[in-house]
């Protein structure tokens, strides 16, 4: 049975822009960028970027984990943090904000958390960064001890270890470091890290219901810290029984996720996850100190306890260790004014927030050509109908996505779709270039990347803009059946480059896919280009269905055993195939009525 969560919030979608604005208030050395709800960016109020002479270190990721990352900026330590929707990484402009923002002449390191969405969005973001004149430098953070070593393209989750590296990077960027050097100490910092946790809740995100999937006297060993299930569900254990158990995973010669061995150096951090009293994580802390030193042979030489990255209101603690040297402890105890490191805080209060940084140049295409034709050609009403067709079908079948999300990843992929549809068609009635078919698309790529935050956000907006790239090499006004199709396959082929699955990974493009060979095949043959796209529709529902017996190998479904996703379809591939064939199928009567 699920219930209803407790929160004491206002709107569930208001939480991270009012959780902002509590810490500004709490912190005189905090500001936040004028750029609510899409760009949440929390920086150093003593620093800007036209005169700032160190590296700036950046990182970020979904809310819901306070105090981090936000809670971590301050000297000698973040320069800046990227907040997202609750578990949803930061779209590429409040990235891009972040980094105009606070990056001077000597660069900035994005520390980027082990996750699809994270790495797409901070890619994206460091790339355009780059174009712009920014020099930048990413390390990603994996410290997962809890699974075995992955499968496909996910690999390691990035879990509490990240405090570690931030402290580290923001040391040796306050120590006056190139941004190589910085780049180098943050590599290393995370590459000596493992962390593993156990909860014996999972969390509720605001708005949402509660899930009751860890019963009365159970526990889960390794869970995400979005709610993802973890390596085992067992019978509650005393806490030394949890701590020699996770120790022992993190510290396994088999898996040799870190360099430690007896007689290394080691610092410990134990973090609780949200709703652990300050007692338990004590305790914890405890009983791992004397067995780290007695049956691992290890020389404990910092304890750092405390709630540092949560999972909301998750019970339960993660265990980090990390090998440590004297040029580790050195950056590790260096001076910072990070107020959950913790310091104390101190210093005038300057203005709570200061306006969005504008890229160097901005390149503007006329109001004619971004705005809605008075009257509709016939392209433009087959364009129209398709789309909100599409955009219904998938606010229709929001429930449904979410559901089956709840199963295999964080639930929210109907959420996430509904507010891409949602935007689409509102935009549409108001500016979309109808009688442009390449400007539409990309129109409804800028759509997507405005209010979709995670995974497929990005994705979508990777899509849109390859097949804008594609139909804009048209230089003809009306696009043909055969160039729709090779703009799909463009798409396609973008989406699988830059996100890393292809067919058989249990994602999106187990429906486009066959949907774009059976399009290009029918059209081949000399069929109706309508019929041709509804037969191809047809493939792409049969390709999201056949995702119920694949084992995934991209995204947070790659952390689920293989069991817990048999009949459960991929949602974003039967989202993908809702939109697609509910398209189709309006092109379909559109002609068939003209």
């Amino acid at each position: 049975m699920s219930f209803q969560g407790k929160k004491l919030i206002n709107n569930p979608n208001d939480v991270v822009t009012e959780f902002i604005e509590g810490l500004v208030e709490t912190y005189p050395g905090f500001q936040y960028l004028d750029g609510f709800p899409e760009v949440k960016v929390v920086l150093r109020a003593d620093v800007s970027s036209a005169t700032y002479d160190k590296v700036a270190v950046i990182s970020g990721g979904g809310s819901g984990h306070e105090p981090a990352d936000a809670g971590f900026v301050g000297e000698g330590m973040l320069t800046a943090a990227i907040c997202g929707d609750v578990f949803a990484s930061p779209p590429v402009d409040s990235i891009l904000a972040g980094i105009r923002a606070v990056t001077g002449s000597m660069g900035c390191l994005l520390i980027v958390k082990n996750y699809t969405g994270d790495r797409l969005n901070f890619g994206l973001a460091a790339e355009q960064a780059k174009s712009e004149g920014y020099k930048v430098e990413i390390v990603i953070v994996g410290d997962d001890c809890a699974l075995p070593p992955p499968r496909g393209i996910a690999g390691r989750r990035g879990l509490a270890g990240a405090i570690l590296v931030h402290k580290v990077a923001g040391a040796a960027a306050a120590a006056c470091l190139s941004l190589a050097d910085v780049a180098a100490e943050a590599k290393r910092a995370s590459e000596l890290v493992g962390t593993m946790g156990v909860a014996l809740s999972v969390c509720t995100v605001p708005g949402r219901v509660t899930s009751d999937r860890l019963g009365p006297g159970k526990m889960e060993l390794g869970l995400g810290v979005h709610g993802e299930p973890g390596a085992a569900v067992v019978d509650l254990q005393h806490v030394d029984v949890v701590v020699s158990h996770v120790l022992n995973q993190i510290l396994s010669p088999e898996t040799n996720y870190v360099p430690i061995t007896r007689g290394s150096r080691v610092v410990l951090m134990i973090n609780g996850l949200g709703a652990t009293p300050v007692m338990e994580l004590m305790i914890a802390a405890g009983k791992a100190v004397p067995k780290l030193q007695l049956e691992h042979g290890l020389a404990v030489d910092r304890v750092y306890t405390g709630s540092f990255m949560t999972s909301l209101d998750m019970a339960g603690f993660s265990i980090s260790i990390m090998k440590a040297d004297q040029a580790i402890l050195h950056r590790l105890d260096a001076a910072t004014k990070a107020p959950y490191w913790p310091v104390g805080v101190d210093g005038n209060r300057p203005p709570a927030k200061i306006p969005v940084p504008l890229p160097p140049s901005r390149l503007t295409k006329s109001e004619e050509s971004l705005s809605r034709p008075l009257q509709l050609n016939q392209q433009g009403r087959i364009l129209e109908v398709a789309i909100e067709a599409a955009a219904n079908a998938i606010m229709d079948l929001t429930e449904s996505l979410n559901e089956w999300d709840s199963k295999v990843g964080d639930g929210d992929c109907g959420s996430t779709m509904y507010r891409g549809a949602l935007a689409v068609l509102e935009d549409m009635k108001k500016h979309y270039p109808l009688n442009d078919a390449a400007e539409t698309v990309n129109e409804i790529g800028a759509s997507v990347r405005r209010v979709m935050g995670g995974t497929s956000g990005i994705l979508y907006t990777i899509f849109f803009k390859a097949a804008y790239a594609q139909l804009k090499a048209n230089p003809q006004s009306v696009v043909t059946a055969k160039q729709w199709a090779e703009a799909l396959e463009a798409s396609i082929s973008a989406v699988s480059k830059y996100g890393g699955a292809s067919a058989g990974y249990r994602t999106m493009l187990d429906a486009l896919i066959p949907a774009s060979a059976a399009l290009q095949e029918r059209l081949s043959a000399g069929e109706d280009p309508s019929t041709a796209f509804v037969v191809s529709a047809e493939a792409a529902i049969a390709g999201a269905e056949s995702t119920k017996h694949m084992q995934a190998q991209a995204g947070r479904s790659s952390y689920i055993s293989a069991d817990m996703l048999v009949s459960v379809p991929d949602p974003g591939a039967m989202a993908a195939a809702s939109w697609y064939r509910a398209a189709a199928l309006a092109v379909k009567d559109k002609c068939q009525a003209s």
